[in-house]
């Protein structure tokens, strides 16, 4: 067995404090129609009640690549993107500058309109923690169980879905929701500086080999674990590390059905990537390295796509970076299925092979477990959920599928019937004209006949062909 090629490190999670998060479950519990807060607030309410395995993710950071910005196992890539995030906080990329860290501080008024407060409710309950106005959990958990007792559904709805973003999404401050969290909360865009905090954090800690990873735990749980295989119903007390280095590009489930987009966003601007801007500052990550996690087949390894310094704090931001990126967001480039290619979670042996090269120059983190190959194995589908709730939303997921194709049938249908009433249109106006020239001609014909019986009319109508003319004879 090979001797493990680099050190490890321990890291810490940065998760809600028990209090604030037993508070906030109690809070959803009074919720009178989920479904409704849903629809405006996406999936805040799973991501709550995600249990996160600290373990697992202390191991998955072991594998970050600081150069490519993913996770490089011996031989395969995984890369949390903006339409996975999308996907499990069920709300959409919005096409615009998604943070501006330095953009104004929203106005009190704005904030109350938001939370169907009054000015004066909030006006003195800021106060400055990390150098950032803030919300007491105290405070707007207080203000929802008024609204509540009042029958206030949708302000109730809205102080609940402020204190998930402040508490559980952009965990940084305890017991404060921090102005970064209002801000991101007001633009409605989310999925973009999750994803950013999520490799900012991961990037900036790895590179010193310890701290505190800031970000929203529970999203990076709910996306890694949606790629690794299903635990069996007695699995066995095996540590991830172990885990990690013996699964083969055949054991992850690749592309989940239910996450197909339309398009990814596969760059931005000048950049050949896509550039991310979190709460504490930027990076880029590669599209184009996780198109299997799409669906689509990997063709070959990637050329001029090294991120190294596609990567900056604000606190930090010598080169003035922030305003590039900004800056980037203003010309989305997107790719439709037509322009991503075949359709196939299978990879290239030259990619894969560029992956093990890439693997053995990084050096893993913990003992191999097997030989790494570049042989492509066949891929399994994903394994099919194992609770009844589990079934439940993927029947939900699946009736929904139907209910659009049946939507896109009947758009299709009609559009046929319409071709096909314009077409017989056509070839009824054609025959009416054949009509209408037959009985012409026959009409002419007839008093060409009746003109023919006068006398001597016939021989004089013949001589005008028959003979020479005048100006002809010789």
């Amino acid at each position: 067995m090979e001797v493990v090629g680099r050190r490890t490190h321990g890291y810490k999670f940065k998760a809600p404090d028990t209090e604030s998060l037993e508070g906030l479950r109690g809070l959803t519990k009074m919720l009178k129609n989920p479904g409704h807060f849903q629809e405006r607030y996406g999936n805040l309410l799973d991501i709550l009640k995600t249990k996160v395995d600290v373990m697992l993710l202390n191991t998955l950071v072991q594998f970050y690549d600081p150069i490519y910005h993913g996770f490089t196992f011996p031989d395969f890539q995984l890369f949390p993107t903006l339409e996975e995030y999308s996907h499990w906080v069920g709300l959409p990329v919005l096409d615009e500058v998604p943070f501006h860290a330095f953009g104004p501080i929203p106005k009190i008024p704005t904030i109350a309109k938001a939370l169907h407060l009054e000015v004066a409710d909030i006006k003195d309950k800021f106060t400055t923690k990390d150098g950032l106005p803030c919300l007491p959990y105290n405070f707007l958990h207080q203000k929802a169980t008024t609204c509540f007792e009042k029958s206030k559904t949708d302000d109730f709805e809205s102080i609940l879905a402020l204190l998930i973003y402040g508490i559980v999404l952009f965990p940084r401050v305890d017991k404060f929701v921090d102005m970064n969290a209002i801000r991101v909360f007001l633009t409605q865009n989310p999925v973009p500086v999750l994803l950013a905090d999520t490799y900012v954090a991961i990037h900036d800690r790895t590179s010193h080999g310890k701290g505190t990873i800031v970000c929203c735990t529970p999203l990076l749980h709910r996306w890694i674990t949606s790629h690794l295989p299903r635990p069996s119903i007695r699995p066995e007390p095996i540590p991830w590390s172990q885990k990690l280095m013996t699964w083969t590009p055949k054991d992850i489930i690749w592309f989940n059905p239910s996450c197909d987009p339309e398009f990814i966003i596969d760059s931005c601007g000048d950049f050949n990537n896509v550039p991310l801007l979190g709460t504490q500052g930027g990076i880029s990550y590669i599209p184009i390295l996780a198109r299997r996690q799409f669906g689509y087949y990997m063709e070959m390894k990637p050329v001029y796509l090294i991120l190294d310094r596609d990567f900056f704090l604000y606190k930090k931001d010598d080169a003035n970076q922030r305003v590039q990126f900004e800056k980037a967001w203003y010309s989305i480039v997107k790719k439709d299925k037509n322009q991503l290619g075949k359709r196939s979670v299978i990879a290239h042996e030259v990619y894969v092979q560029w992956v093990i090269d890439r693997a053995n120059k990084l050096k893993m983190p913990y003992p191999r477990q097997r030989i790494a190959t570049s042989t492509v194995p066949a891929i399994p589908l994903p394994l099919p959920p194992e609770s009844l709730e589990g079934y439940q939303k993927q029947l939900d997921i699946e009736r929904r599928e139907k209910s659009i194709w049946e939507m896109k049938y009947r758009k299709k249908d009609q559009e046929y019937e319409a071709v096909m009433a314009l077409l017989d249109q056509e070839a009824y106006d054609s025959h009416k004209k054949d009509v209408i020239i037959a009985q012409l001609t026959k009409s002419i014909k007839e008093k060409d006949a009746a003109l023919d019986r006068i006398p001597g009319r016939k021989k004089k109508r013949m001589d005008l062909f028959d003979g020479p003319h005048s100006d002809f004879e010789e």
